[in-house]
């Protein structure tokens, strides 16, 4: 596989440099990637990507050609921008860091890690960019197909949006995680190939304006796909095109074949499916799905389902592939401890802004279970470890506590996916993956699950990590006095 190492920013290699020099690269550091705030102000947050970065970190390695072009980077003072033997070094690493991570599917919120990376500090810092890029990316797109599935209420939705989406990559990466996070099924051909992602697709309007009547390229359409014959209605007057589509059908029917149904593009689509549907049943078609498209979204399919919409399947692309209504998450890596001679010290960064302070320590967190939802998310330091009995503090108010009770059972959500640079973690199917989400979605409390105010799941801090955090903040702003 072509070397990805170089999927970076500059000030990555700048620092792991400056680490090399200083005798630092390979003092042991902890580093956590997690989101400050869920996107589309929605009550949950699906995590997503992981099985990419895995494929990313087996094969991380700096080759020649790398290693080459580095070489010819210059400072503004005209010389190298890299010493010598550090870029040596960078050619002979191997990757050997630990990773534990959420597992794709899984619902997360704000403040807690998806991913935690402790190893050599000059490997830590090499991860940073690209981790960020693939599960912000990833893990906003499955956010945004959960929301759209859930709309759909159990019904098919299928994305089509690599037309519209943000490059070559940023389409197939889309079709990945809108599938993990819902849809059934991608017009992305390639990522169906190379995901085992289900496709789907008929035709378009092309294709009925290549004939001489709408009648004669459904006709042919039936003649050439009898096995996927979904027919696009709308190209010039929707009514007549469902009753051309019926002809179609009923044609269809008595050669033993079956016309799937037609697709709607345009227009009052509460209306028109209502009336196509009439029209479909009149004529005995009561199997032909209604599918629809044209710039839906989890708000829009709520209201034609609120208008009666008769609407089997759904075809969504632009706003789920490009996630039109929030165009990043926001994903930040922050180091939390770094290994002083074999003793373990917190890290915390202050901030101009409160909710930019980072949470030292190694962190896990445990997701508590009541046999029926989740009723709460303790974050913890693996440091100090964790109290008993298991309480919630609320990070911005001290005051506000939830007590765990003892009847509930809990799981570590962070578990081992490398160590020592070794994979450990046997990965998942991508249809598992999805399977993970619906489970999991379906064991919030529907108060969260809502699109409108969500309810705010409980997340918080373990007492230990609380008194800890608060304890190094006053002690930071104690010597900046």
């Amino acid at each position: 596989m072509t070397s990805q190492a170089l999927l970076t920013d500059l000030y990555q290699l700048t620092m792991a440099d400056g680490y090399f020099a200083m005798g630092m690269h390979e003092q042991e550091a902890c580093f956590h990637l997690y989101f400050r705030k869920p996107p589309f102000g929605s009550g949950y947050t699906i995590a997503a990507g992981l099985g990419p970065v895995i494929e990313f970190l087996e094969s991380f390695s700096f080759d020649e050609s790398d290693i080459t072009y580095l070489r010819t980077l210059k400072g503004i003072d005209g010389k190298s921008l890299f010493h010598d033997d550090f870029l040596t070094y960078l050619g002979a690493l191997e990757f050997s860091c630990d990773i534990d991570a959420v597992e794709e599917g899984t619902p997360v919120f704000a403040n807690e890690p998806l991913l935690r990376v402790k190893g050599p500090i000059l490997q830590c810092q090499l991860l940073e960019t690209a981790l960020l890029n693939i599960l912000n990316f990833q893990t906003l797109i499955a956010t945004k197909s959960a929301r759209v599935s859930q709309a759909a209420e159990g019904q098919p939705i299928l994305e089509f949006g690599l037309r519209r989406a943000q490059g070559v990559d940023g389409g197939i990466s889309a079709s990945r995680a809108a599938y993990v996070g819902g849809a059934a099924a991608t017009s992305n051909v390639m990522a169906g190939k190379k995901y085992d992602i289900p496709v789907r697709g008929t035709h378009a309007h092309s294709w009925v304006m290549a004939f001489d009547s709408e009648l004669e390229a459904f006709r042919a359409f039936a003649k050439a796909m009898p096995g996927n014959t979904i027919l696009l209605v709308d190209t010039y007057d929707t009514f007549q095109g469902v009753r051309n589509a019926i002809t179609v059908g009923l044609e269809m029917k008595a050669r033993g074949e079956k016309l799937l149904g037609i697709r709607l593009d345009s227009g009052d689509l509460a209306y028109l499916s209502i009336e196509a549907r009439k029209m479909l049943d009149e004529a005995g078609l009561h199997d032909a799905e209604i599918v629809a498209s044209n710039n839906l979204d989890e708000h829009i399919i709520g209201s034609l389902k609120d208008q009666g919409a008769k609407i089997s399947i759904w075809g969504v692309g632009t706003k789920l592939a490009t996630a039109f209504d929030q165009p990043a998450l926001g994903g930040v890596y922050k180091l939390g401890a770094i290994n002083d001679g074999g003793h373990w010290d917190h890290r915390l960064k202050l901030s101009e802004q409160t909710s930019k302070s980072t949470t030292p320590g190694i962190h896990q967190v445990l997701r508590f279970f009541d046999g029926t939802h989740y009723i709460g998310d303790l974050l913890y330091d693996e440091l100090t470890g964790v109290s008993k009995p298991h309480v919630i503090v609320d990070p911005t108010d001290m005051t506000r506590r939830k007590l765990m009770p003892t009847s509930a059972t809990f799981e570590a959500l962070l578990v081992p996916i490398f160590r020592d640079g070794k994979s450990v973690y046997e990965i998942p199917s991508i249809h598992d993956s999805r399977d993970r989400t619906i489970r999991e979605l379906s064991r919030l409390h529907p108060g969260i699950r809502r699109f409108v105010n969500p309810h705010e799941y409980p997340v918080g801090f373990d007492l230990k990590l609380y008194e800890l955090k608060t304890r190094l903040i006053l002690e930071a702003r104690g010597i900046a006095e």
